[in-house]
C-alpha cells in the first residue's frame, strides 16, 4: 500500500519533512458502520475530536457500501484514496455480517484498513477476522482512547501516515477553532449527549422512547388495543410491562370497566388460587365469608397476570380452563361463574424453557401466547435514556428548580454506557436519588454509586494491550506494584477520595485497601 496518495478528505494535517518544509498530509477517511445510534456518534464525536478524522456514520453495512461504491466510481485506479473501516460484527437488521462487508469491498477494488467490534466475542469470530486481514478484533465495551489508539496504528502501519500527522492532531484542532474563518467550529466537539426534553412524540401513555424499538412497542399496542385476544407481554424486569397493561385497558373498549392488577409472583402459592377465583364462607380456616376474586372484580374490563411465568403448575390448568370457556368456580364451591374480561400476562421469564423443563403447562403457553408483545431492555435503547432522564427530572423536581440538577458529560456517557441490569426502573430510582441527595449541583461520576463506577466501560481485552513485554524481560514483582499504586490512586481520585467507594471500585474489602495505603504511604497523601 506504499502507492497510496492521501487525496479528498476535509480534515488537513502539517508534517515537517526532513529538509524543514512544510508539506500538508491529507488523512484518509474513516467509515464506521454500527447499529447502536448512541454508540456510533460517540465514536464518530471522539474520533473527530482526538484525532481530528473526517468521520462516515452509518447503522448498517448496506448504506455503506452504496456510498463507498459512489466514492470509487468519482475516482481513478491511480488516486483511489485508502480509508479505514471500523464496523461492528452482527446486525439486527436483516442479519448483516461487518465480516461480509469487508469481503464485498475487497472485491470492489476499494483499498482499506479494518478494524471489528463486536459484543459477541468468540474464539471463531477472532479466527474469521483473523483470516480477513483485520487489523484489530475489539471486544464491547471498550475504552474509546484504545480504538484512537487502534486507529492511529492502522493509518501508520497500514496507510504509511507519518505520526507527526497525529501528535499535533489536537494542537491542530485548537488551532482551527480559535481561527477568524472558523466561526462555527467551536461548536463542532461540544458534549456527545444532550438530555432533551421527549416531544409529544415521544410520550405515549406514560412510556418514554423515540427509538425504533419503542415505536414499534406503541405502533402494536395501537394495532392490538380494541381486540379481546389474550396478550403476552414479556422483557426483563423493571421494563415496564404493567404501563403496556394500562395502555392497552385505556386503549380498548373496556376502559370504563375495571383493570385489575395481580402479582403472581408477590402472592404465596396457597393464597393465590382463593385470590384469583375468589372463596364461599368456610372454604378454608378464615374465610368467615364469601368474597370475590380478581376474575369477578375484573368482569367487563381486564385482568393483567404479572409474572405468570411464578404460577404454580396446578393453578396453571384453572387459568387454561378460564382460557377456554370463560368460566371460574369459586374455592369451595361447586357452581361456575361466567365471566367476560380481557386477559393480559407478563413475565420476565422465558417461558420456551420453563416448558421445556417441565415448570409450565405447553398448552397453557400458546393460549397465552396469542399476541406477543416484546419491550426490550434499557440497554437495546440507549438513545431513549437522555429523553428519559430529562423526563424523570420533571418528575421529581421542584417547581421552583431549587432542587434541580445537571450531568457533566462524562457522567452523562457513563450513564448511557451502563447496561441498567434493573432497567427503567433502576433509572428512575437513580434519578429520584440523585435529586434528593444532591440536588441543586452539577452531578459528576463521583456522584454515582460505586456499581455505576465499576461499571465503566472497560475489560480484559483493555488490559492485554497496556503492556508488551520488552525483550531484556521485567522486574514482575515490581511492576505489579508500580501498577496496584497506579489503579489505587485512580479509584481514590475518581471516588474523591472516599475510601469505601474506592475499595468497590477495586472489588476488595475496605480494611484491605486501607492497610495498602498505609504500606504504601499513601494515607499521608489522601
Amino acid at each position: 500500500m506504499n502507492d497510496f496518495q492521501f487525496l479528498h478528505t476535509s480534515f488537513e494535517q502539517q508534517d515537517q519533512t526532513k529538509s524543514g518544509t512544510i508539506q500538508t498530509v491529507k488523512l484518509p477517511d474513516i467509515y464506521l458502520v454500527e447499529d447502536d445510534r448512541v454508540l456510533g456518534m460517540t465514536i464518530k464525536k471522539y474520533l473527530e475530536k482526538k484525532l481530528a478524522l473526517n468521520v462516515h456514520f452509518f447503522l448498517t453495512p448496506t448504506e455503506c457500501l452504496l456510498e463507498l461504491d459512489k466514492k470509487i466510481k468519482s475516482e481513478t485506479v491511480v488516486n483511489q484514496t485508502p480509508f479505514c473501516l471500523i464496523t461492528d460484527i452482527s446486525f439486527e437488521v436483516g442479519g448483516s455480517d461487518g465480516l461480509l462487508l469487508i469481503d464485498l469491498l475487497k472485491e470492489r477494488g476499494h483499498h482499506f484498513v479494518s478494524i471489528v467490534m463486536t459484543g459477541f466475542a468468540s474464539i471463531e469470530t477472532a479466527i474469521n477476522a483473523t483470516k480477513k486481514g483485520v487489523f484489530h478484533y475489539l471486544t464491547k465495551p471498550f475504552e474509546l482512547e484504545i480504538l484512537s489508539e487502534l486507529v492511529t496504528k492502522a493509518f501508520t502501519k497500514k496507510l504509511n501516515v507519518p505520526e507527526s500527522a497525529f501528535t499535533s492532531s489536537e494542537a491542530f484542532i485548537n488551532k482551527t477553532n480559535t481561527s477568524p474563518n472558523a466561526s462555527n467550529a467551536p461548536h463542532l466537539f461540544q458534549s456527545k449527549f444532550k438530555i432533551e426534553a421527549p416531544g409529544p412524540d415521544d410520550i405515549f401513555c406514560g412510556m418514554v422512547g423515540r427509538s425504533k424499538q419503542m415505536k414499534q412497542v406503541f405502533e402494536r399496542i395501537k394495532k392490538v388495543a380494541a381486540s379481546d385476544s389474550t396478550i403476552f407481554i414479556s422483557g426483563p424486569s423493571g421494563t415496564g410491562k404493567e404501563l403496556v397493561a394500562n395502555a392497552l385497558h385505556n386503549l380498548s373498549n373496556r376502559k370504563a370497566h375495571n383493570m385489575v392488577s395481580v402479582n403472581c409472583g408477590a402472592i404465596p402459592s396457597e393464597l393465590l388460587e382463593s385470590e384469583l377465583f375468589g372463596h364461599e364462607k368456610g372454604a378454608f380456616t378464615g374465610a368467615i365469608s364469601s368474597r370475590k376474586g380478581r376474575f369477578e372484580m375484573a368482569h367487563r374490563g381486564s385482568i393483567f397476570l404479572d409474572e405468570i411465568g411464578d404460577m404454580p403448575l396446578l393453578l396453571q390448568v384453572k387459568i387454561l380452563r378460564v382460557l377456554q370457556n370463560r368460566v371460574i368456580e369459586r374455592v369451595g364451591s361447586t357452581e361456575t361463574t361466567e365471566i367476560d374480561v380481557r386477559i393480559i400476562t407478563a413475565t420476565h421469564r422465558n417461558l420456551e424453557e420453563a416448558v421445556q423443563e417441565g415448570n409450565f403447562r405447553e398448552d397453557l403457553y400458546y393460549r397465552l401466547n396469542v399476541i406477543p408483545i416484546k419491550i426490550p431492555s434499557l440497554k437495546e435503547r440507549r438513545e431513549d435514556i437522555p429523553l428519559m432522564i430529562s423526563y424523570f427530572l420533571s418528575k421529581f423536581v421542584s417547581a421552583d428548580l431549587r432542587n434541580n440538577i445537571e450531568f457533566d458529560d462524562e457522567t452523562l456517557e457513563l450513564l448511557i454506557s451502563y447496561d441498567w441490569p434493573g432497567n427503567v426502573r433502576e433509572l428512575e430510582n437513580l434519578i429520584e436519588r440523585l435529586v434528593i441527595l444532591k440536588g441543586g449541583s452539577l452531578i459528576k461520576v463521583a456522584d454515582l454509586p460505586a456499581k455505576f463506577l465499576k461499571a465503566s466501560p472497560q475489560n480484559l481485552e483493555s488490559y492485554k494491550s497496556l503492556i508488551n513485554l520488552p525483550d531484556a524481560g521485567v522486574d514482575l514483582k515490581q511492576l505489579l506494584s508500580d501498577i496496584e499504586d497506579s489503579l489505587i490512586n485512580q479509584a481514590l481520585e475518581v471516588t474523591g477520595g472516599n475510601k469505601n467507594q474506592a475499595s468497590k471500585l477495586l472489588s476488595m474489602n475496605r480494611t484491605t485497601l486501607i492497610e495498602k495505603m498505609k504500606k504504601k504511604g499513601f494515607l499521608q497523601l489522601n
